[in-house]
């Protein structure tokens, strides 16, 4: 959620209101209190959608897999799977939980876009047994307090053999909490309870059960993701332990382990605004409380994503996922030595710039066989599909057909492994096979390329 940090006029109307959010969108707690399946090999992410100018807004429920929890691959399109009906019509911050039986529940905040003075007792609940078919729709009232139930998150208490709920709310003082309802069936749900109140604003908790037979709930202090740690679920039992991170406004930590390495988790954190940039951490120990940033090389987030949730599936779920949702028609393209920039369009003219912008349809490209040589590829702009990205006097620009030979060939290029790093990709001009798309003052041309800035300016991820 984003009511807090540089919002603190929106705490004073939610105080008055209900006299704030948790993100558990998104825990992955690969512990004894969670069900997983013995094959686990892929993840699952859930979110909402947001731009800097709310071209993206869309508060529906969107999923994205991958294979590794670092490089995704948005479904549907990059649309919603399933929208809510009910309450707001709207939702954010969604969290998917594989249950007991091996079924999923998805819970998320009964909240459409952005209206922080809406208060809703009720989260918005879905039951799916592959994620490809979402039934039961329904909302679940978790209180009758006068205060919201932001960024609901579930997880599987043995002790009491029930699932618990934690959400954020307003308590008695007028500061955000975490608070905890237990339930059987995400029907109904027990009294509340206050899950953890250091004494101080604490919203969008996240929680790793049964690490080495210690719980973690990781949650947003002032603007930065600080974790607190317990050796039972008891209410009131966590402590505050861990090292600060952040990177700016960042809230919504999700705690996700590497399914390849036991000892590898990694820390993903949501930028406050509607810009919604994420970033990661990883550390190699849970309990020593202590993270080190990612390189954006390594990471890409969905397009527009916000407030995610995250969660194991198998190998044949994210097959089964694929066949039914289908990959994104269009790709995205990141620099490699500035990896917070994708290529796009500005008034035609081709560059690179920082992720978050608008029209965010300026960076998405159908990548079709070559104008001039259907081995190579030309690059036709989404918003504008009669326009293709093609150098002229070597500099990148997005042009209309005229028909010539000469535009043909200067809107083909050859994808070649990538200059600097041969995972990625570079792009040798059709008809100047001595120079490669690469960015110049964050301006996209054709050069020469023999220095290893200049292989690095050429060099490319696409992805999505």
């Amino acid at each position: 959620m984003d009511a807090t940090g540089p919002h603190p006029s929106r705490r004073r109307i939610l105080g008055m209101a209900a006299a704030l959010p948790i993100a558990g969108t998104g825990a992955l707690a690969l512990g004894a209190g969670t069900a997983r399946a013995a094959t686990d090999a892929a993840y699952v992410m859930c979110y909402f959608t947001e731009s800097p100018d709310m071209l993206a807004a869309n508060y529906g429920l969107h999923l994205a897999v991958s294979t590794d929890g670092l490089e995704w691959t948005p479904l549907n399109q990059n649309n919603p799977v399933a929208t809510p009906t009910a309450g707001s019509g709207g939702l954010r911050d969604p969290f998917v939980l594989r249950k007991q039986d091996g079924t999923f529940v998805v819970l998320a905040t009964d909240l459409l876009g952005t209206d922080w003075s809406y208060v809703s007792q009720y989260i918005h609940v879905w039951d799916s047994t592959d994620l490809r078919t979402f039934t039961g729709y329904r909302r679940m009232k978790l209180h009758d307090m006068n205060t919201h139930s932001w960024a609901p998150e579930a997880y599987w208490d043995a002790s009491r053999g029930r699932y618990g709920v934690i959400y954020s709310a307003v308590n008695s003082s007028g500061h955000n909490v975490i608070m905890v309802n237990h339930t059987s069936d995400f029907v109904t749900a027990s009294s509340p309870q206050v899950f953890f109140d250091p004494g101080y604003d604490v919203i969008d908790g996240d929680l790793a059960v049964g690490v080495n037979g210690v719980n973690y709930l990781y949650f947003k202090k002032n603007s930065t993701l600080v974790g607190a740690r317990s050796t039972s679920l008891d209410p009131g039992s966590f402590t505050e332990f861990s090292t600060a991170v952040s990177h700016g406004g960042t809230e919504a930590p999700t705690l996700v382990r590497s399914l390849t390495s036991g000892s590898t988790w990694y820390l993903w954190g949501d930028t406050w605004s509607p810009n919604g940039v994420f970033y990661a951490w990883r550390s190699s120990s849970l309990a020593a409380g202590t993270w080190t940033a990612l390189n954006q090389r390594t990471y890409t987030q969905p397009l527009n994503s916000k407030h995610c949730g995250i969660h194991p599936i198998t190998m044949a779920e994210y097959g089964n996922l694929l066949a039914k949702w289908g990959t994104p028609a269009w790709n995205r393209l990141k620099s490699y030595n500035y990896p917070d920039r994708y290529v796009r369009h500005a008034d035609f003219v081709g560059r690179i710039d920082a992720y978050a912008f608008d029209p965010y349809a300026d960076s998405q490209w159908k990548l079709v066989p070559g104008l001039a040589d259907s081995s190579g590829v030309s690059f036709q702009s989404v918003n504008y599909p009669t326009r293709y990205l093609r150098h002229h006097d070597y500099a990148l620009r997005l042009d209309e057909s005229d028909g010539t030979s000469t535009f043909t060939a200067d809107a083909t290029f050859h994808r070649t492994a990538g200059l600097a790093d041969a995972s990625w990709a570079s792009f040798r001009s059709y008809n100047n096979p001595t120079r490669y798309i690469r960015h110049y003052d964050y301006a996209l041309r054709i050069d020469p390329v023999s220095t290893a800035t200049e292989r690095q300016d050429a060099t490319f991820r696409v992805g999505y």
